[in-house]
């Protein structure tokens, strides 16, 4: 069986809260390796570390572009302070998940910014990777990373623009793709997925958010109760939508992202 890597799982969300258990050991039956957690704010840089060490995997410290606007002015000295602590640490392997959400209407744009740039430098300064953010934000993304060089990494969720792509990959960052993948409306992604370089690509769940086509359920769907959390489990099913579309076997799409997800976070373990 081909064994994968999941490089961005919220699996300190609290929808595992009730199952968090019987969810990784789903993930394990299923052949997927290795976990990667990211954080999102500091109140669970915490939790992510001790979920990453309990459950056999690896972990990233950041605060997400939709936590800035409530976190405090010094959060960023306690990411920095958090970051020197855990340095030693071999399953801390990036600075994320960080980044810029152009989407989300209502935040402090020049906060996000500030908090973006002040965490590239932060893993600049820690000789880490970042796991970035991306929504309707590539240029901006571009820009910072011009200003801020970091030793590569991956854009979560890649959404962009081929050209965009080809900038961030120029920068040594891996491009995640996931769930949106295997929407068949989603052209844009799912030409993406097919056209660019091998070397380019990682897989993704982003558990329990962006659920595949097969979770996926519509607000009044929702609303009626149905549940459409996605688990890490699921990734060998989406690694089949990217399969197909390269036109590669299941191990041929398993040996490609894991040693893309390696090359992209050096301190992920084997």
């Amino acid at each position: 069986m081909p064994t994968w890597v999941d490089t961005h799982c919220h699996l300190d969300a609290s929808e595992f809260d009730a199952d968090r258990a019987a969810v990784v050991a789903r993930a394990r039956a299923a052949g997927v390796a290795r976990l990667v957690l990211p954080a999102v704010q500091v109140a669970n840089f915490d939790t992510v570390r001790e979920l990453a060490h309990a459950w056999d995997g690896v972990y990233a410290l950041g605060i997400h572009p939709l936590y800035v606007d409530r976190a405090a002015d010094d959060d960023l000295d306690r990411l920095r302070q958090a970051v020197q602590a855990q340095r030693a640490d071999a399953r801390l392997v990036a600075v994320g998940e960080i980044g810029l959400d152009h989407f989300v209407p209502g935040l402090d744009r020049e906060r996000q910014q500030r908090f973006y740039l002040a965490q590239l430098e932060i893993a600049r300064e820690a000789g880490l990777p970042v796991i970035l953010h991306l929504r309707r934000s590539a240029d901006a993304l571009l820009h910072g990373l011009r200003r801020v060089a970091v030793p590569g990494g991956i854009v979560h969720a890649f959404n962009g623009s081929e050209v965009q792509a080809g900038h961030f990959i120029a920068r040594g960052l891996k491009l995640g793709f996931g769930g949106a993948m295997t929407h068949e409306r989603a052209l844009q992604i799912r030409r993406l997925a097919a056209a660019l370089p091998a070397d380019a690509l990682v897989l993704e769940t982003d558990a329990p958010d962006i659920p595949p086509q097969w979770l996926y359920r519509s607000a009044q769907q929702r609303a009626e109760g149905q549940v459409s959390r996605n688990e890490p489990g699921e990734l060998p099913r989406i690694a089949r939508t990217l399969a197909a579309l390269r036109g590669w076997t299941l191990e041929h799409t398993a040996a490609v992202t894991g040693a893309n997800a390696r090359a992209a976070l050096p301190r992920l373990m084997p």
